[in-house]
C-alpha cells in the first residue's frame, strides 16, 4: 500500500475510534467500574494483566487517542506507585516513538517536498538541539503529546534520541497522574491533579536545560578574556576594519542603526571588486567582447572587420567606469550616513583597543566595544623559481601597468585555469594577444561540470586562447631578452617564450599586520570564526574574503549583515551566518551560472538527483540575437520539483540565475516556475522551459491513457 494510502486508512481508523471514545466518554465513575471488574483478574494472573496494559497503553499513544489520562490512573490503582509508573513510562515512550516514526515514514517526505527550503533552518536547529526542545516540551502539560509526537517525526532528530528524551521529559507528569491513580477513590475530579504551582514547576524544570546551556555559554565567552582588562568605557560601538564590500555594508548597517561606527581603510575604498576585480574586469570583457562582434559581424548580416582600437584608451574607458562607480563607495558618501572614515593601517591592540597608523605615521588608539575584520584578500603568488627575476602581472596590478601601455601584450600566459585566469585569458585574447593559458588541474573550471569546462574551453580556443591543461609551471627565466616559464605534462617538460606573465591562481585572505597572532585568534587560510562570525573574541567579528568559505563580493555583503548586527547586538540576540542558498557566475563567453549542487558534487557527496536539460540552442530569443548555445541544468530529487542545484551556461546567464536563486531560498519548486507567465520573446524563457522539461518527464501515463479514452468516449 503506497504511503497516501496507508496515512488516509490510519487517519480514518483514529477518527472512527476517537468518534466512538466521544460518544461515551470516560469520566471517574467509569473508570473506577472498569477497575473493579479487573480485580479477580488481577488477583488470579497479575503478569497478564500487566502485559495486555502494557501493550493497550502502547496502542492507545500510538495512535493517539484520548485515553491516556484515563489509563495513568488507572495504572495507580491497579499496580500501585511504582509498578504503574515503570508500565505508564516505557509504555507511554513506546507508543510515542510508534506514532513519531509513523509521522517520519508517511509524512515526512511530503511535508518536506511542500516546504522544501523553508523548512532547513529548522531542520539545522532540530539536528543540534532537538533534544532540548523535545525535553521543554514534554515538561510543558499545555502542549498535546500526540502533537509533539507527529511534528518531531517531520524532523530530522534521531529515533533513539526522541525515544530516551521523551522517557524522562514524561516521567515527571506521568508520575503525578499515577500517585493520583493510587487515590482515585477520594479522587473528585481531574482539575484536582495539576494545580499551577505544579504546572509552573514542570515549565521551570524543561527550560533548565536552556538556562543551564546559556550559562555554560556565558562562561565560556568570558573566558576568552582572562588576562585582558576591559576598558570602562568605550570610543566606539563599532570599528570596521577594511572598506571592501563587507566593510562598507557592516559600516552602513552600524550607522543605520544610529551606532558609532568608525571605518578603516588603508589603501582604497571599495576594497577589491571596485579597484582590481569585478568592476575592472567586466569593464573590460564588454570591451573584449565588442571588439569580437566586430570580428564576427557577418553573423548578424553585416560587414565584418577587424576592429582598430587604441589598447591604451581601452583601459582609460576602465579606469573612467571605475571613477564612475568610486562614489557609491567615496569617503564623502559614507560620512554623510554618520560612518567616521579614516585612512590607516589597523591594528588591534587587546579585544577593545584598535591602533591606527595614518600615512603620516600619526598613530591614534581607539577603544571600542566590537570590532569586525573585513581585510579582503589579495593575489596569491606561488613561490615559482625565477618569477619575481621576470617580473609578472596579478589581477591587481595589471590595471595600472596596461594604461601606460599602446598595444597588447603580443604574448601573454596566463597562469591559472580558474574563473579570474579564463575572464582575462579570453578577454586579452580578443583584443589581440596570443594568450596561453596554464592549468595544472585535468581541466579548467575544475569546480564547475566537466560539460561546463569543455563548453568554456572550447570557447576560449576558438577565440584564439591555446589552453594547456595537466600541465605544472616548475619555473621562469630569461634568454638573453627573451622570458620563457617552463612546464611539465606526463613526464616531459618544454618551455614556452612570453612578453607578460599574469599570475591568476587564486586569492589569499589578508591576516598579517593586524594583531591577530598576538590575541591568538587563530587563523588557517582564513580567520577562523563560529557560525556567528565570531572569533575566538565574541566582540570580534570576521566578514567578506577574509573569513571564507566563499570569496564573492555578494556573499561579503550577505555576511556583513550577519557580522554587524551580531557585533552590536549580539548580547541579546545572535544570528547564524545562513549559506543555504549561493549562487556565483564566471564572466566568460558564454558566461557559467550556478547555484547549489552541480551534478559532480551530487556524485560525490552520495545524494540521489534527477537531472533535467533545456539546450538554449531551442530558445526563439537567442537564435535572433545570435547567441544559441548553451544550457541550463537543474537537480531536483527524483520524482520531485524541489530544486536542489541549477547550472546554466550561456548569454547572460548570470541574469538568468536569479529567478532560481529566489526559488531555492523561498523553497518554490519547478512548477511555481512552469506557472509563472515569462514574456516571449526572452532569455528567461529558458528557465520555464526547463521546468516544462521536468514536467513532461513526469506525466503520468496511466492518467493520459484515461483521458484518451475519455475523449475517444466524448466523440462517440
Amino acid at each position: 500500500m503506497k504511503k497516501p494510502a496507508l496515512f488516509l486508512a490510519l487517519a480514518v481508523l483514529v477518527a472512527v475510534l476517537i468518534t466512538m471514545i466521544g460518544r461515551n466518554p470516560p469520566d471517574l465513575d467509569m473508570l473506577r467500574g472498569y477497575l473493579a471488574g479487573l480485580e479477580a483478574r488481577m488477583a488470579e494472573n497479575p503478569l497478564t494483566v500487566a502485559a495486555i496494559f502494557f501493550a493497550a497503553y502502547v496502542a492507545v499513544t500510538a495512535l493517539s487517542l484520548p485515553l491516556a489520562v484515563w489509563m495513568t490512573l488507572a495504572a495507580g490503582a491497579l499496580f500501585g506507585f511504582w509498578w504503574g509508573l515503570v508500565l505508564v513510562s516505557f509504555a507511554s515512550t513506546t507508543g510515542a516513538t510508534l506514532a513519531f516514526l509513523a509521522s517520519r515514514y508517511l509524512l515526512s517526505d511530503w511535508v518536506h517536498e511542500k516546504l522544501g527550503n523553508r523548512l532547513q533552518t529548522i531542520d539545522e536547529g532540530m539536528e543540534r538541539d532537538g533534544a532540548f526542545y523535545l525535553f521543554t516540551l514534554r515538561l510543558i502539560p499545555a502542549i498535546p503529546f500526540f502533537a509533539i509526537n507527529l511534528l518531531m517525526g517531520l524532523t530530522p532528530i534521531r529515533a533513539l534520541t526522541f525515544y530516551l528524551v521523551s522517557q524522562a521529559g514524561m516521567l515527571a507528569g506521568t508520575a503525578v497522574y499515577v500517585n493520583a491513580g493510587t487515590q482515585l477513590a477520594q479522587l473528585e475530579s481531574l482539575s484536582g491533579i495539576l494545580s499551577l504551582p505544579l504546572i509552573l514547576s514542570f515549565v521551570l524544570l524543561g527550560i533548565f536545560p536552556w538556562i543551564a546551556k546559556f550559562i555554560l555559554g556565558l562562561v565560556k565567552r568570558r573566558r576568552a578574556y582572562v588576562g585582558w582588562d576591559r576598558p570602562s568605557r568605550y570610543d566606539r560601538n563599532l570599528i570596521v576594519i577594511g572598506a571592501g564590500a563587507a566593510g562598507l555594508v557592516s559600516a552602513y548597517i552600524a550607522a543605520a542603526v544610529k551606532a558609532k561606527v568608525t571605518l578603516i581603510e588603508s589603501h582604497k575604498m571599495g576594497g577589491d571588486c571596485l579597484n582590481y576585480g569585478c568592476v575592472p574586469s567586466k569593464a573590460l570583457i564588454k570591451s573584449a567582447k565588442l571588439a569580437h562582434q566586430m570580428r564576427h559581424a557577418d553573423h548578424y548580416g553585416l560587414t565584418a572587420t577587424t576592429p582598430e582600437f587604441s589598447f591604451r584608451k581601452v583601459f582609460e574607458r576602465i579606469h573612467a567606469v571605475v571613477k564612475a562607480i568610486e562614489p557609491h563607495d567615496s569617503v564623502e558618501r559614507y560620512e554623510g550616513l554618520g560612518v567616521e572614515v579614516l585612512q590607516g593601517h589597523a591594528k588591534l591592540i587587546d579585544p577593545w583597543t584598535v591602533e591606527i597608523t595614518g600615512a603620516d605615521g600619526k598613530v591614534q588608539r581607539l577603544t571600542t566595544r566590537s570590532v569586525i575584520l573585513a581585510t579582503g584578500a589579495a593575489p596569491f603568488v606561488p613561490p615559482l623559481p625565477g618569477l619575481e627575476e621576470v617580473g609578472h602581472l596579478t589581477s591587481d596590478t595589471l590595471w595600472e601597468e596596461m594604461v601606460t601601455r599602446d598595444a597588447a601584450p603580443k604574448r601573454l600566459v596566463v597562469l591559472g585555469g580558474g574563473p579570474i585566469g579564463c575572464e582575462l585569458a579570453q578577454s586579452f585574447a580578443r583584443l589581440g594577444s596570443d594568450v596561453i593559458q596554464i592549468e595544472m588541474l585535468p581541466r579548467i573550471l575544475i569546480r564547475e561540470d566537466e560539460e561546463v569546462s569543455d563548453l568554456v574551453k572550447a570557447s576560449m580556443e576558438t577565440d584564439g586562447v591555446t589552453v594547456l591543461t595537466g600541465h605544472k609551471a616548475t619555473s621562469l627565466g630569461k634568454t638573453g631578452k627573451t622570458k620563457w616559464i617552463e612546464v611539465e605534462a606526463d613526464g616531459d617538460t618544454r618551455k614556452i617564450e612570453f612578453d607578460d606573465i599574469l599570475v591568476a591562481v587564486g586569492r589569499a585572505a589578508r591576516l598579517k599586520g593586524y594583531g591577530l597572532e598576538e590575541l591568538g585568534i587563530e587563523t588557517g587560510k582564513v580567520i577562523e570564526t563560529n557560525e556567528y562570525l565570531e572569533t575566538k573574541y565574541p566582540n570580534i567579528l570576521a566578514a567578506g574574503d577574509v573569513a571564507g568559505p566563499y570569496q564573492f563580493t555578494h556573499t561579503a555583503a550577505h555576511q556583513a549583515w550577519f557580522a554587524s548586527v551580531n557585533a552590536l547586538f549580539g548580547k541579546f540576540k545572535r544570528f547564524k551566518a545562513d549559506y543555504r542558498v549561493i549562487p556565483w557566475a564566471t564572466f566568460t563567453d558564454p558566461e557559467v551560472a550556478r547555484v547549489g549542487l552541480n551534478e559532480q558534487e551530487a556524485r560525490e557527496k552520495g545524494i540521489p538527483h534527477e537531472v533535467t536539460r533545456y539546450g538554449i540552442d531551442d530558445l526563439d530569443r537567442a537564435i535572433a540575437d545570435g547567441t544559441a548555445h548553451g544550457f541550463v541544468k537543474v537537480l531536483t530529487p527524483p520524482g520531485k520539483d524541489r530544486i536542489l542545484g541549477v547550472t546554466i551556461a550561456g548569454e547572460h546567464a548570470g541574469d538568468l540565475m536569479a529567478e532560481f536563486v529566489f526559488a531555492m531560498k523561498h523553497g518554490l519548486g519547478l512548477n511555481k516556475i512552469l506557472g509563472t507567465i515569462h514574456t516571449y520573446p526572452t532569455l528567461a524563457e529558458a528557465n520555464k522551459f526547463a521546468a516544462g522539461e521536468w514536467r513532461k518527464a513526469h506525466v503520468n501515463a496511466r492518467a493520459l491513457s484515461l483521458l484518451e479514452r475519455f475523449h475517444a468516449w466524448r466523440r462517440g
